[in-house]
């Protein structure tokens, strides 16, 4: 049902916007899913493809997951040869991930994958609508939190 312009709180569009992006995501491990590897792994791999060699917090940070997730992904991935782990030249105590050869095949699949399937799902909206919508997220993404 739509509203009167000033009728919408905050609390609307946090509601409408959690629900989205549950929506969304399952729409996208729907569509992804042909890879065997979920949204975030494939997300993980894509980020080490794309910035390796990376420290494990580095890639957290990038991906936007806390570093002990990004560790258990990290873990099933290398078991299952997708990345690998090495010491840092300049300091063996500190490790490096790097993507492997299936790990990279995977990754370009993925990404391929993953921009048709955003094209379909962004669909309804135009060029105007699509740019508007990324300026309000990277601002909401931006803004200093609040206690």
């Amino acid at each position: 049902m739509a509203r009167k312009a000033g009728t919408v709180t905050a609390a609307d569009v946090a509601d409408e916007f959690s629900r989205t992006a549950k929506v969304l995501v399952r729409r996208f491990d729907e569509r992804l899913g042909a890879h065997g590897v979920s949204t975030p792994r494939s997300r993980v791999v894509v980020e080490v493809a794309r910035s390796q060699p990376v420290r494990l917090t580095e890639l957290a940070n990038a991906v936007g997951i806390a570093q002990g997730t990004a560790s258990t992904l990290v873990d099933g991935l290398v078991r299952e040869g997708l990345l690998e782990r090495r010491p840092s030249p300049e300091d063996r105590r500190s490790v490096l991930l790097h993507v492997t050869p299936d790990g990279e095949s995977l990754a370009r699949e993925w990404v391929s994958s993953y921009q048709r399937a955003a094209a379909e799902l962004f669909a309804p909206l135009d060029d105007d609508e699509l740019v508007a919508l990324l300026d309000a997220l990277r601002k909401l993404g931006a803004a200093p939190e609040s206690g």
